[in-house]
């Protein structure tokens, strides 16, 4: 590992001014570490901000809640109003690792983690991502873990969270404080980049900019689900997810919102997916229809053109099971107002 400043701050104004394009920063480390070890990533300086109060925090607003950036992904979980208001975002974090990591990853933290694309993460094997220009190892080679949706000529690379994936489909927005102390909103598909010629740059974040906060509109009152496709039972990426809510008043569908993950270069969204659903009758073949209309952009390749079959088929299911077409499975549950 190479030698790095360790810098530990007790406020956002001091983080903000620790911060430079050569720093990162550190709460839970479970992803950051790792890639330091690898020296995937070598920041000069380490900002630790897991001592400044009130980020940790679960807290109403408006008809929503704000969740801390430092808020632990097991106690976001585990919380009532996140279980009862947003299972979807409750069934994606316990999807998404092994109990000792959900221990100490925090929500801004899992916003901003790497991808898992094997040749990202060997020094020796070229990356755009990793250094810009360097040429893409991926192109031709395993693809089995990477995108189809939003690629590049220069980059694969499939986004890794859960957490982010149910968030999407929950419409959240990501709360930002500036360097001088100002605070604004993204929404997620503005917070995240599609890598285009600079696979490296993934997010719109500036710097000296912290993400403090995610904030959750009012819950919808339906059926919230999320399925995850892996290679194993625990501890294993998404190989394709799926993340819906949605309503069903007098036979037809409303309020569809449908995101999903493995499959995208940002946890995805189609926002002419959702306008299709909304509005008709459920049924499996209108289902099989979205998920046509979704994948007509895919780019695949031997090694992944499995993962059209496998999205179509989750599709149909998770949308089955909030419609009411099919039983619900254990993951899929009907929200009430947040308690």
């Amino acid at each position: 590992m190479k030698p790095f400043e360790y810098v530990r701050v007790n406020d956002l104004i001091s983080a903000a001014g620790a911060l430079d394009e050569k720093s990162e920063i550190i709460a839970g480390g479970t992803n950051l570490l790792d890639l330091m070890k690898l020296q995937v990533m070598a920041p000069d300086k380490v900002v630790d901000i897991t001592r400044i109060p009130g980020l940790d925090k679960i807290e109403p607003k408006g008809e929503g809640l704000r969740i801390g950036t430092l808020v632990k992904n097991a106690d976001l979980a585990a919380d009532p109003r996140i279980r009862t208001g947003y299972p979807v975002l409750s069934r994606a974090l316990l999807a998404g690792a092994s109990g000792q990591i959900r221990n100490k990853a925090t929500t801004g933290g899992n916003l901003l983690q790497r991808t898992r694309c094997p040749y990202f993460y060997d020094p020796e094997m070229a990356c755009n991502k990793r250094e810009p220009g360097a040429g893409c190892s991926a192109k031709g080679g395993v693809s089995r873990m990477l995108a189809i949706l939003g690629t590049s000529e220069d980059c694969r690379a499939a986004h890794p969270s859960d957490m982010a994936v149910a968030l999407r489909a929950l419409n959240a927005m990501i709360e930002i404080r500036r360097k001088n102390g100002d605070t604004y909103q993204l929404a997620m598909d503005d917070f995240y980049r599609l890598p285009g010629d600079r696979p490296d740059i993934e997010t719109n974040l500036k710097d000296g900019e912290i993400i403090t906060a995610v904030i959750l509109p009012r819950p919808v009152i339906g059926v919230q689900s999320y399925r995850k496709i892996r290679d194993r039972a625990s501890y294993a990426f998404a190989l394709v997810s799926v993340a819906a809510v949605a309503t069903v008043e007098h036979g037809l569908i409303q309020n569809a919102s449908v995101a999903f993950g493995g499959i995208g270069a940002r946890p995805w969204a189609d926002l002419d997916v959702n306008a299709f659903l909304n509005g008709k009758e459920p049924s499996a073949e209108l289902f099989g229809e979205a998920a046509d209309l979704l994948l007509t952009a895919a780019i695949t390749d031997e090694g992944n053109a499995f993962k059209t079959t496998m999205t179509r088929r989750a599709l149909i299911a998770v949308m089955s099971e909030v419609t009411g077409l099919r039983e619900a499975s254990v993951g899929s549950d009907r929200v009430g107002e947040i308690a």
